[in-house]
């Protein structure tokens, strides 16, 4: 079989390092820039007081999340990080080989037989949702041979990057753009 490179999309941005929403807090935060602020519409006194609000900017690859609907900044915090995590995971690509992808310790670890359960709200969602569509994009959008690849079948891959309806888009405007069918979202 002959050698094919892997597929770079245009539209992603890559990176050589550590996908950013596999790293632990404290190294992502590093990599980011956070502000306060107060929030807007119902919660009183306390919210038109109190810099609750949260916005984290990611450097390097200036993506950007929020969290201003809990009247507690701790909280806001914690969901402005996983959303932040969640973008990155969507818009940020690893290089991964398109044949010779060895899953993580962390897909390994969550796999069971041929099934991927996790829930999207799990903290490992996020880096999950990643290693998948890395393989997914190296593979030109075939998630079938990306499935063979990660050791699931290709309904639990769909399953697990369709719980995130942002990337079920992203990966059927891919397959759209080198004319392949959409994936039923």
């Amino acid at each position: 079989m002959a050698y094919r490179p892997p597929y770079r999309d245009p539209d992603s941005l890559y990176t050589e390092d550590q996908h950013p929403s596999t790293l632990d807090e404290k190294s992502l935060l590093n990599q980011c820039e956070l502000s306060t602020g107060r929030g807007s519409g119902p919660g009183g006194q306390h919210r038109n007081k109190v810099q609750t609000g949260i916005r984290i900017m990611h450097l390097p690859s200036e993506i950007e999340s929020r969290a201003t609907e809990r009247r507690e900044l701790q909280v806001n915090r914690s969901r402005a990080i996983f959303r932040l995590r969640l973008k990155l995971a969507r818009k940020v690509r690893t290089y991964v080989g398109r044949d010779n992808h060895r899953p993580s310790e962390l897909w390994s670890s969550r796999r069971q037989g041929t099934k991927i359960p996790v829930n999207p709200k799990h903290e490992d969602y996020p880096a999950l949702l990643a290693e998948a569509l890395d393989v997914i994009v190296a593979r030109k959008y075939d998630v079938a041979g990306a499935a063979g690849i990660l050791g699931v079948t290709m309904s639990q891959l769909t399953r697990l990057v369709r719980q995130e309806a942002p990337a079920i888009s992203e990966v059927n405007r891919g397959r759209e753009a080198i004319g392949l069918p959409r994936l039923r979202s």
